[in-house]
């Protein structure tokens, strides 16, 4: 079954593309604030003032065993309940993000589930810090402006350079890169890889945004929902062409996947916070060209061609 179509531009800003490269290790804050079950309202209430925070995770040893939050201490205020232990008032059930995973991700499930605080856990399972919704995007936006500190400085060597004067007329950059699935501990490295390869061609910085967030949302389907198969980018002094190719499962029905929000990610997937179903659509919505090819049973191809600015060119080559 094929689909083709013409992508809707939107507005993609850097902020968004560093969300997708930053690592939620790297915009989290490490000194954690915790408690025990054996404390009491009181005595949190007492440690959220000093701190001045919202909420703290609580640990019986290393093992991460609930959340207790402001609200949690406002209603054991208001029942008389201040000297209950935590274990008896605290929330069980936890969501909490990976140091490893994007950044973006993280930001993603604070929108899914309006919780006010992310534990952040090592792949062993040990809380290794803590998130709050406004931390990914203050991270960030200090980075960008470290980046842009760092650009500055190397702009000297960037100037006029672009794919025909590194590989002369006529070339192409074809960048290959083998994705697992169920690689949720690798997701995102192959398009922040291309995004850096990219970024140094003197490309239109609004192509190459594109379709590294194109890049990043194939990646992560083919982590979620297939068996695993290859990434491709390839760059021209016209384009960036995205391809990404698997053997498996396939789609049932595309036009129906492409709606946004249709998801046949398994269930345990959704509860990491990935799986929103807009992956496809986003591919789409990044692209000029865009193309699906499905086979149930064989697997499915995903290309999507994002033109580059020829204004853009000018500009650079006569700087």
């Amino acid at each position: 079954m094929r689909s083709r179509g013409a992508g809707t531009r939107t507005q993609l800003t850097k902020l968004e593309e560093l969300l997708r490269e930053l690592r939620v290790e790297e915009v989290m804050t490490r000194r954690l604030v915790s408690v025990s079950g054996d404390f009491t309202m009181a005595q949190v209430k007492e440690l959220l003032r000093k701190h001045r925070i919202s909420g703290v995770p609580v640990l019986e040893g290393e093992a991460l065993v609930g959340v207790v939050s402001i609200e949690d201490v406002t209603r054991a205020l208001e029942q008389g309940e201040m000297g209950a232990k935590v274990r008896d008032r605290m929330s069980r059930e936890v969501i909490t993000v990976f140091a490893d995973e994007p950044a973006v991700e993280a930001v993603k499930r604070f929108a899914h589930t309006k919780v006010g605080r992310l534990p952040v856990l090592d792949r062993g399972g040990k809380v290794v810090g803590i998130l709050t919704p406004g931390d990914p995007v203050g991270r960030a936006f200090r980075v960008m402006d470290l980046r842009y500190r760092e650009q500055e400085q190397q702009r000297w060597q960037q100037k006029g350079l672009g794919l025909e004067d590194l590989l002369g007329e006529g070339a192409s950059l074809v960048l290959r890169f083998r994705v697992q699935g169920e690689d949720f501990a690798g997701a995102g490295k192959a398009s922040v890889q291309a995004k850096r390869v990219l970024g140094r061609l003197g490309l239109d910085p609004g192509a190459v945004r594109r379709a590294t967030i194109a890049a990043y949302e194939a990646e992560m389907n083919l982590i979620i929902h297939t068996r695993g198969g290859e990434l491709t980018l390839e760059a021209t002094p016209h384009s960036v062409v995205v391809e990404a190719v698997d053997k498996g499962p396939g789609i049932v029905d595309v036009e129906q996947a492409l709606q946004p929000g249709f998801s046949t990610a398994p269930e345990w997937v959704c509860e990491m916070g990935f799986g929103a179903g807009m992956g496809l659509n986003n591919i789409q919505s990044c692209a000029d060209e865009f193309e699906i090819e499905s086979e149930v049973g064989r697997g499915t191809r995903v290309r999507a061609v994002v033109h580059l600015s020829q204004s853009g060119r000018k500009d650079r080559l006569n700087r």
